[in-house]
């Protein structure tokens, strides 16, 4: 099996990311920044493509790469990643360890203020556990994303309308359409800590898109699962806006979520 990273970026210079990232494959990168282009070079004896763009959008960025991809199996990745040497064969054999695996989420060492998961046993990733995993762990086969047609949205993450969840709506869709997911216990490299393009606050916006994510992700179960949320969280992210102001707009963007 052959392994190719897939990286989002803003504004970067592509040598110099493949040089950061400690890029050890081949790898696409999708560059969105001022102009249009194309260029191919070598880095550590692997192939690395750059697709230049203006047009922004994680989204259309990840959904670019997978157009392009070639290997065998896809990795993930943003350009705040740093690899660890020996990723390449850590992630083929996880995938030969797992025969029946699509996908594979992998640990990294971020922030503690931006840990949401650390896989500490293998297990299989399901309908209840599946919100818990940023694009840059998950690691898939090509060819299995391609016969579900399992793409991402282009309506949520950074420079869509809606701030945040593509990640969660992808692994959502793939296990719609039937695909293996599971978690492995490897840690395959670190975050180098930004601050969030995206998060700012937990204002009346943060709740109206979380709302409307909800809709697509849980369905008539979406207000339930809102409740659930807001009162997980309430410590952190009722402090300026109540609980049920919070629960209010969650439902707005619920409301919104059914007549796109």
């Amino acid at each position: 099996m052959k392994l190719q990273v897939l990286v989002a970026a803003v504004n970067k210079e592509p040598k110099a990311l493949s040089q950061s990232m400690n890029l050890e494959t081949d790898a696409i990168i999708v560059n969105q920044c001022d102009t249009c282009g194309y260029e191919e070079f070598e880095y550590n004896e692997h192939k690395i493509r750059c697709f230049s763009m203006k047009e922004r959008g994680v989204g259309l960025n990840r959904n670019t790469a997978l157009l392009f991809a070639q290997g065998d199996i896809v990795l993930f990745s943003d350009e705040d990643i740093r690899f660890y040497p020996g990723y390449e064969s850590v992630v083929l054999k996880a995938f030969e360890e797992n025969s029946d695996a699509d996908v594979l989420t992998f640990n990294f060492k971020v922030d503690p203020s931006r840990a949401t998961y650390y896989n500490q046993a293998k297990k299989r990733i399901r309908w209840y556990n599946y919100g818990r995993y940023p694009t840059f762990c998950v690691a898939a086969k090509l060819d299995a994303l391609r016969k579900a047609n399992v793409s991402f949205s282009l309506l949520f993450g950074g420079g869509a309308k809606y701030s945040n969840g593509e990640d969660s709506l992808f692994l959502h869709d793939c296990l719609k359409k039937g695909l293996h997911l599971y978690a492995a216990v490897e840690e395959i490299g670190e975050e180098i800590y930004r601050e969030s393009t995206w998060f700012k606050g937990f204002h009346e916006k943060f709740f109206t898109d979380r709302g409307v994510l909800y809709h697509h992700l849980y369905g008539v179960m979406a207000v339930p699962f809102s409740v659930r949320f807001l009162f997980a969280n309430r410590r952190e992210m009722c402090k300026e806006i109540s609980f049920g102001k919070a629960l209010s707009l969650m439902k707005k963007g619920i409301k919104e979520g059914k007549l796109r």
